[in-house]
């Protein structure tokens, strides 16, 4: 079978090379939207990253494509509707990042609660004073943690180690969680209400899209810090800025934007409304009390490699058709 790869780094292309034997593999560091030449077409396997934007239209252009795997557990990349018309079954990696994430959503509440980003810019002017820097203890604070799958059950564990009073909102509870990792869960606008940090861990859905908006926004607790690992479209950008503009909002840690693949140059923004995203994406990136990080909570040597192994179990388990574990549906 030809298997194509995409957004491929030095160290996953050794990888898989060892393990794939026997079938002809194709590997391009850039998007799919960025390789050049049209020789990967002809693929039976697809593999890609969220930067990969597997289209209807780029569907079209794979005459043999029987199977898509992509290196990540959203799937808001890739047109599965339109792979489920046309017999193509697609896989994610649904458990590579549960502490992984979650680290990193901890990461930037203690850079934003000790003001770390601002002390760490100050000392390399070679200044050494700390008027300015004031921050707060996370102990007694409340954690509101939006989504209570993998991810979001590492952030309340987290957060009990920080000797926080954590509440938690989800459409799917699971009452027996509250027992096994101490948290209560609550309805959205209490946890709107209660929360001191609110750290979000959702799938992006119709539903979740712009769930963070200026009607969410004005239940919170004035003060308020938004941490977003999750996706960026789950915060409508504009009314972010608005409430950190004008203090409503302490400050937000954000790794995920609306606007990114713009801001990668995957795409190019045509319309005034994308262009709007990297206006908005700017401005957020320049106020002093945001942390952006460049969609990197995942990255870590162990998550990339836990990444790897799953989807060559992915690969491999439609090759040798022994049941794909892990397929996507609608």
């Amino acid at each position: 079978m030809k298997i194509v790869f995409f957004e491929m780094e030095e160290r996953q292309i050794q990888y898989f090379n060892e393990k794939i034997v026997g079938h002809d593999v194709e590997y391009h560091t850039e998007s799919l939207q960025d390789a050049k030449g049209d020789s990967f077409y002809d693929a039976d396997i697809l593999c890609v990253f969220v930067f990969s934007r597997v289209t209807s239209k780029e569907i079209a252009k794979f005459k043999n494509l029987k199977f898509i795997a992509t290196m990540s557990t959203g799937c808001d990349h890739i047109d599965v509707e339109e792979c489920e018309e046309r017999g193509i079954s697609v896989c994610n990696v649904p458990a590579y990042g549960d502490n992984t994430v979650a680290e990193h959503a901890f990461g930037l509440i203690l850079s934003l609660s000790r003001q770390i980003h601002k002390a760490y810019l100050r000392t390399t002017k070679k200044e050494f004073e700390y008027e300015g820097l004031l921050g707060f203890d996370l102990k007694g604070k409340t954690l509101g943690v939006l989504g209570t799958g993998r991810i979001g059950q590492n952030s309340i564990k987290m957060g009990n180690g920080f000797s926080m009073n954590v509440v938690a909102y989800d459409v799917f509870q699971r009452p027996e969680l509250q027992t096994q990792l101490g948290f209560k869960y609550v309805s959205l606008d209490e946890l709107l209400v209660q929360s001191d940090i609110i750290t979000i861990h959702v799938p992006l859905l119709k539903e979740t899209t712009h769930m963070i908006n200026k009607e969410t926004i004005a239940k919170m607790k004035r003060g308020v810090y938004i941490i977003n690992t999750a996706r960026g479209q789950i915060i409508n950008t504009r009314d972010l800025i608005l409430g950190l503009e004008s203090g409503y909002i302490g400050g937000a840690g954000i790794d995920v934007l609306e606007g990114e693949l713009f801001l990668k140059k995957i795409l190019t923004p045509k319309t005034s409304e994308e262009k709007e995203l990297v206006k908005e994406a700017h401005e957020l990136m320049k106020l002093p009390n945001v942390i952006v990080t460049p969609h990197l909570a995942f990255y870590s040597k162990e998550g990339v490699q836990r990444i790897m192994d799953a989807t060559l179990d992915n690969i491999f388990d439609y090759i040798e058709n022994r049941g794909l574990r892990n397929k996507v549906k609608l």
